[in-house]
Parts: C-alpha cells; sequence; structure tokens
C-alpha cells in the first residue's frame, strides 16, 4: 500500500483569533497543507518555529509588540531560507516591497479571494515569489524607468521600516509610552523616531502628524475594505 503524501506544516502568525481560525479551516481542507501551531506575538512564533519546525509561515504585519517585519527579520537571521508568507491588511503599496526586502517570500492582502493564499503558499514552497498584479507591475515599472522616478517618490518611501511602523500605532492610537512599551525602546527613542517622522513628511508638530497618522490608517483601512481595528 503506498503512504500518503506527507503535507507541508504552516504556522500561522497573526493577533486575530478570528483570522488564525479562518486560516486553519481553509488550509486543513487541503490534500497537501496543514497548520502546525498558531502564534499571537513574535516571541511565541519564534518559539514555535524551533519546536514545530514548520515548512511555511504566514505572517501578519501588525502583530502584538514587535511588528510582521521585525518577526521576518529575526528569522532571517536565524534562518535565511524558511519561506514566510505575509498576510496583511496594510496597503501593499507601501508595505509589499518593504517585506520581500525584509526577506519575505510573498505579500498577500487580506481581502484577497481566500482561494488566492492557497495559490500563494504552494508558489513559495516551490521557490517561487508570489505578490499582486498590481505590485508586480509597480515593481516591472520601477525597474524599467530605474533613475527616472526619483522626484515622483512618496515621502512614505522615505521612512525605514521601524519609522513606518511608528506611524502605524501613532495612527492606531497609541501614547508615546505605549509604543515604547509594544516595541521595547526607551520613549526618548520613539521621541526620536517621532521627530524623523515630522522632518520626513514635512510635519510642524506632533499634532500634525497625529492627524496625518489617522488619516493614513484610515485610507489604508478603507483600501483594505477592513474596518479600524
Amino acid at each position: 500500500m503506498q503512504a500518503a503524501p506527507s503535507k507541508a506544516k504552516v504556522l500561522i502568525v497573526d493577533d486575530h483569533p478570528i483570522i488564525r481560525s479562518g486560516l486553519t479551516q481553509l488550509i486543513d481542507r487541503e490534500p497537501d497543507l496543514a497548520v502546525c501551531g498558531e502564534a499571537q506575538e513574535m516571541h511565541t512564533a519564534l518559539r514555535a518555529i524551533n519546536s514545530l519546525k514548520p515548512d511555511i509561515l504566514i505572517v501578519d504585519i501588525s502583530l502584538n509588540g514587535p511588528d510582521g517585519l521585525d518577526l521576518l527579520k529575526n528569522i532571517r537571521a536565524r534562518d535565511p531560507h524558511l519561506p514566510v508568507l505575509i498576510l496583511s491588511m496594510h496597503d501593499e503599496s507601501i508595505y509589499a516591497e518593504r517585506a520581500l526586502r525584509a526577506g519575505a517570500n510573498g505579500y498577500i492582502m487580506k481581502q484577497e479571494a481566500t482561494d488566492r493564499v492557497l495559490i500563494a503558499l504552494r508558489r513559495i514552497l516551490k521557490h517561487e515569489i508570489y505578490v499582486s498584479d498590481r505590485v508586480a507591475n509597480k515593481m516591472l515599472s520601477q525597474l524599467v524607468g530605474a533613475g527616472s522616478g526619483a522626484a515622483n517618490r512618496s515621502p512614505m518611501d522615505g521612512l525605514s521600516d521601524r519609522e513606518l511602523e511608528v506611524l502605524r500605532l501613532i495612527g492606531e492610537g497609541h501614547s508615546t509610552r505605549e509604543i515604547a512599551e509594544d516595541l521595547h525602546l526607551s520613549v526618548k527613542t520613539v521621541e526620536t523616531y517621532q521627530g524623523h517622522l515630522k522632518e520626513k513628511l514635512r510635519l510642524r508638530n506632533s499634532r500634525e502628524l497625529m492627524q496625518f497618522a489617522v488619516q493614513w490608517a484610515v485610507r489604508s483601512d478603507s483600501a483594505s475594505g477592513n474596518p479600524r481595528r
């Protein structure tokens, strides 16, 4: 009797229990995929990787504490080859390229049809990169027109990953002290990042930074079809 083919083990890292449950139900119905575990923040995820030895990860950008990009960088420092799919509610035009630069093997928005998640997982397991057609076209256009579009870049493109993370948390209503606690940074360090944000985004004061962050968060959520967190 021929042995049943082994299933690829998937670890889900997301701070929403409903999302984790929905992904588990979706994946466990497949003949070639199975969820081996779940985590809702970076440190639990790193422990799960060590103990469960997953074949691929699904990681959300927004986690409790350090975000998905921080987790991705930690994973890459330990294992350059572990496949990671970023699944996020955040605007792919801002986050997809950052995720790929940080070592992700794919990026998909949460409002995509569920079958796209399965397609993305299978492509990545075949050592391919998965992004939406929109992101692929944007990256190709930038490659073809390299050096000619610098004047048209958004100020958001000039933010570091940490600055973007701080901006996201401001937009979600976190205070400076809360951001410091979430990211395991000092209040002074967070204030320095806020100063960089005001300078790079040409904002005059903290009130304008707060307004910009909230408006940006609302636009991102509207674009993704998700309500505010």
